[in-house]
């Protein structure tokens, strides 16, 4: 006996230090929105995305800029041979042994046929893209906090039911067990109860594990502690969405949608690639000026053990033949890239206005069952008085009791669960509009 009060007082005293390890922390959909914006490492990982993007930019830039080389050299000249051209009469020849040389030269490109402007704007498109694969990813990540998140209220609510259910089953038993010994019931009635109520609490025991498990892929989006326990904003039922007009939210995804953005992007990155592609076919042209400084004169014989420094300017042009019956071939490739990604842009729009039809007929649906449910509500509550005016008049038995009971509190629950249902189609037709 003694032993088992020791146990006793030690789960009890773990039960505590659990609890008091445990932060429960009430949180709106706003704000975990924002948490996630700050912490999750998904969201960080595109915006490095953006930034390389960025950096991209600069570096396509740079061809723009004018190039500069210096050259610096030290040497040690070995004397010279000379022969006639049969090679005979060779005779050694001195030579200044110290080399020098020094040059710098400078060149700008001012025409590339636009091949240059066009990496440029290549670069800056792939910055766009990059902005709208984070803004994507923060859509999909939101919408899947969301869903967690609503799931979690759903399943709270439902173990509040469950443990309604398992007290009122209890009670049951309890009085099943006192008309057993006064002979008024059978013991078939208390082993089905009773297997009931291991069913409810098994029930029970798998919906609030399904809640921790929620619970622990919210805290690690949002990057809270383990320890952190997510408590749901009840408010959020008292401010639930209007219906609105279809076209709104079709013209809010043509604006908005990130994919449908991506695309006209990618259409826009083939047309320069075509720029690029028929910019092979023309010449460069370049300024360029230089100075050089060489010693000695070994152009001279004898050599003169002199420095030589000259300068100049001049403009060079560039033009690869070769491009001529090269460059058709990728331009039709690219023109052909334009084409397919302008199909792809007119089937990614039908198929967006597909998706924002579906997540509309479903919001509005969405209405129809919470009304619904509000009837289911209203009959269950007309039919729960009506029972247990009877049973408190002893016209009617427990079991009908129990029976209306439970009715009223699935009805209650249901209820919840469609108004819950208008929020998540709600976030899910925003996602699909891309206005989440």
């Amino acid at each position: 006996m003694k032993r088992l009060k020791e146990l006793l007082v030690l789960i009890l005293a773990l039960n505590v230090s659990l609890a008091s390890a445990q932060t429960i922390q009430k949180m709106t959909i706003e704000e975990m929105f924002e948490l996630a914006d700050a912490n999750s490492r998904s969201i960080r990982t595109f915006r490095l995305a953006e930034e390389e993007a960025g950096q991209a930019v600069k570096v396509a830039k740079n061809a723009q800029l004018p190039s500069i080389d210096v050259s610096l050299s030290a040497s040690y000249l070995g004397d010279a041979w000379l022969a006639d051209r049969d090679f005979g009469n060779g005779e050694n020849a001195a030579m200044p042994h110290f080399g020098n040389n020094f040059a710098i030269e400078a060149s700008q490109v001012i025409y590339a046929g636009g091949a240059i402007t066009s990496r440029i704007a290549i670069a800056r498109l792939q910055q766009q893209l990059a902005e709208l694969d984070k803004e994507k990813n923060r859509q999909d990540i939101r919408f899947l906090l969301v869903g967690n998140y609503l799931e979690m209220y759903k399943l709270q609510n439902q173990a509040e039911v469950y443990r309604k259910n398992i007290e009122q089953t209890r009670k049951l038993v309890e009085d099943i067990n006192a008309k057993q010994s006064q002979g008024l019931a059978l013991k078939n009635d208390i082993t089905r109860y009773e297997l009931q109520l291991k069913s409810l609490e098994l029930a029970l025991t798998q919906i609030e594990n399904s809640i921790l498990i929620l619970n622990n892929q919210l805290t690690t989006v949002l990057g809270l502690s383990e320890e952190t326990v997510i408590d749901v904003d009840t408010t959020l039922l008292r401010r639930l969405p209007k219906p609105s007009e279809e076209a709104h939210w079709q013209e809010t995804a043509v604006l908005s949608s990130p994919v449908l953005q991506q695309m006209k992007l990618n259409i826009k990155q083939s047309q320069y690639n075509e720029r690029i592609a028929k910019a092979e076919r023309l010449p460069s042209v370049a300024l360029f000026a230089g100075d050089k400084l060489d010693g000695p004169i070994t152009i001279e014989v004898p050599p003169i053990n002199k420095n030589l420094n000259y300068w100049y300017v001049g403009v060079g042009v560039k033009f690869d033949i070769a491009s001529t019956f090269k460059s058709g071939k990728k331009v039709r490739l690219a023109r052909l890239s334009t084409r397919r990604a302008q199909e792809s842009d007119l089937l990614l729009q039908e198929n967006v206005r597909t998706e924002v039809k579906a997540a509309y007929i479903r919001f509005h649906e969405a209405f129809t069952i919470c009304d619904t449910q509000e009837k289911s509500l209203e009959l269950a509550t007309q039919n729960y008085s009506v029972v247990n005016n009877r049973y408190l008049n002893d016209l009617a038995l427990i079991t009908d009791m129990l029976d209306a009971s439970n009715s009223k509190l699935n009805a209650e629950l249901q209820l919840v669960n469609a108004q819950i249902n208008i929020l998540f189609n709600f976030y899910k037709l925003r996602k699909t509009a891309g206005s989440l």
